[in-house]
């Protein structure tokens, strides 16, 4: 897209000339907060792309929308390149003491996993063994 000099718009700022030292590093913090902000908030996992700010996973132009607890989830798996036990899950997503009887994760697992499998047919997205889930 050009503006109406003809000079193209595809930058992350632009400075008014003249411009005093003060606003030309408050510039570049900007430009930089921003890149770092969307680096964090974006993340590859396994053939998909995790948009935390949008709350989406996405493959292609497919995408399901995710709760935040689906998110944390998803972001302790990619972490981890080993099998998570569930007691860790707990603790570490729900703050729950490590001994907590419950549901929780299982079912939490059970539905992101059915969300992905009803939207891109994987069936194999979330995995477990006896140690645990994992990626």
């Amino acid at each position: 897209m050009s503006n109406k000099d003809g000079l193209s718009n595809n930058y992350d700022a632009v400075l008014t000339l003249p411009t005093t030292l003060k606003d030309l590093n408050a510039t570049v913090d900007n430009v930089f907060a921003k890149k770092k902000f969307n680096k964090n908030s974006s993340i590859k996992v396994k053939k998909y792309f995790l948009d935390k700010n949008e709350k989406k996973l996405s493959k292609l132009e497919e995408s399901i929308t995710l709760t935040e607890k689906e998110i944390h989830l998803l972001e302790l798996f990619q972490k981890n390149m080993k099998p998570i036990s569930k007691d860790k899950i707990l603790s570490i997503v729900w703050n729950y003491a490590a001994d907590a009887d419950t549901h929780t994760v299982e079912t939490h697992i059970y539905r992101l996993r059915k969300k992905i499998a009803d939207k891109f047919g994987d069936e194999e997205f979330i995995l477990n063994n006896k140690d645990g889930y994992y990626l």
